[in-house]
C-alpha cells in the first residue's frame, strides 16, 4: 500500500522561486536546513511514495501523479529528472502535458529528489526495474517516456530492459551519448566525496551556468543552488553526499551509448546547440576533454542508426531546454507525443 502525501502547492517560498524561475526571497536564503529528502520543500502537485526495498533496506520513491485536465486521451507519460534536479523542475512540462489530455507521472528516483537516500551502489538496471515497479502499482501497462539528462541513460535501459512498456521516447539533451570510460579515469569515492563536499555555492553555480550551458539568468537556476546548501545542514548531509557520488559512478561506469541503436519505440533527441555537458570531463586529459560533450552531433549520429530515431537540435539553448525554451520544447514535444 502506498502512503500519500498532500502537499498544499507552492506553499513554500523556495518552491515557488523554483516554479516561477526567479530568486528565492532573501528569507527563503535564511531559512532552516531541508531534510535529505526536501522535508519542508512543497512540489508543484501532491507527492506520493511507493515503498521498495534496495540492498536489504526499506527505501520509498516519491512520485508525482498528475490527472489530465479537460478531456482525458487515455495516455500517460512518465517524466524522468536529471542528476541535479528534483522532479518540481517538470512543473510547466507537466502543465502542457495534462493540458493536452494526458495523465503525466513525475518520480524522483531513488538516491533524489523527496526519495529515499541509499548509500549503496547505484545501477540503471535497478532505477529501470524501480521505475517498473511504480508502473506496475499504478497498473500502467504502457506508458510515454520524456526524458531529460542522466534520466536518458536511465530511459535508454528502461527501453531496453522493458521495451513492452515504453510506447515512445523523447530524450531531451540526454548524457551518456558517449562512453565517457574511453576518456576519463576511474575516480575513486574517496576523491569525488572530497570534491562535492567542498563545492561552495558559488562554485556549484558556475558548474550549472558554464558546464551546462545554460541560457538562462542566474536567479532561474538559484533554487536548485539553494537545494543544495541547505541539504548540507542536514544532520544526513554525509548520506546524501554519498549517495550523489555514486550516481556519478553509475553514470561512468555503466554506458548506455552502445545500446542505443538497438531501441526500437519511436525515439526524438531534442538537443541543445549549446550543450557540451560531458560529465567527468575534469578528470579527463586535456586532449581528450577537448573532444567531449558533443552532445547534438552524436544525437544526430545516434538517431541514423536507430528503426525509428529522429534527432533536433535548438540552436542557442544550453542543457535545461525545457526550461530555457519552454513553449518551444512543450510544443514539440505534443507534436512528437501526438504523432505516436
Amino acid at each position: 500500500m502506498r502512503h500519500v502525501l498532500t502537499i498544499p502547492a507552492l506553499g513554500f517560498s523556495l518552491g515557488l522561486a523554483l516554479l516561477a524561475g526567479t530568486a528565492p526571497p532573501a528569507a527563503a536564503q535564511t531559512a532552516e536546513p531541508l531534510g535529505i529528502a526536501l522535508e519542508g520543500f512543497a512540489y508543484p502537485y501532491p507527492v506520493s511514495y511507493l515503498p521498495l526495498t534496495r540492498d536489504g533496506e526499506a527505501q520509498r520513491l516519491a512520485y508525482m501523479d498528475v490527472a489530465p485536465q479537460g478531456s482525458p486521451n487515455g495516455r500517460t507519460v512518465v517524466l524522468l529528472h536529471g542528476r541535479n534536479f528534483p522532479s518540481s523542475y517538470w512543473a510547466p512540462v507537466i502543465a502542457a502535458l495534462s493540458g493536452a489530455g494526458y495523465r503525466v507521472v513525475a518520480p524522483d528516483q531513488l538516491g533524489f529528489g523527496k526519495s529515499s537516500k541509499p548509500v549503496g551502489p547505484f545501477t540503471f538496471d535497478r532505477m529501470a526495474a524501480d521505475t517498473v515497479a511504480l508502473l506496475d502499482a499504478l497498473a500502467l501497462a504502457r506508458v510515454d517516456v520524456v526524458a531529460h539528462s542522466m534520466g536518458g541513460m536511465l530511459a535508454v535501459r528502461l527501453a531496453r530492459n522493458a521495451p513492452d512498456r515504453v510506447n515512445s521516447l523523447l530524450l531531451e539533451a540526454p548524457i551518456g551519448l558517449e562512453d565517457y570510460r574511453f576518456s576519463v579515469p576511474l575516480v575513486p569515492d574517496s576523491e569525488l566525496l572530497k570534491r562535492e563536499g567542498a563545492l561552495t555555492a558559488e562554485a556549484y553555480r558556475k558548474q550549472l551556468m558554464t558546464t551546462q550551458s545554460i541560457s538562462l539568468p542566474e536567479s532561474a537556476i538559484e533554487p536548485f543552488v539553494e537545494i543544495r546548501e541547505r541539504v548540507k545542514g542536514s544532520g544526513e548531509y554525509p548520506r546524501w553526499l554519498q549517495s550523489f557520488v555514486n550516481s556519478y559512478q553509475a553514470i561512468w561506469g555503466q554506458p548506455v551509448v552502445h545500446e542505443i541503436p538497438l531501441i526500437q519505440a519511436p525515439t526524438l533527441f531534442v538537443m541543445g546547440g549549446n550543450d557540451h555537458n560531458a560529465p567527468g570531463k575534469p578528470f579527463a586529459p586535456p586532449d581528450l576533454a577537448a573532444a567531449m560533450g558533443r552532445n547534438a552531433e552524436h544525437a544526430r549520429s545516434l538517431a541514423t542508426r536507430m528503426p525509428s530515431g529522429r534527432a533536433e537540435v535548438f540552436d542557442g539553448i544550453g542543457h535545461l531546454v525545457h526550461m530555457e525554451a519552454t513553449d518551444r520544447f512543450n510544443a514539440r514535444m505534443l507534436d512528437f507525443l501526438d504523432g505516436h
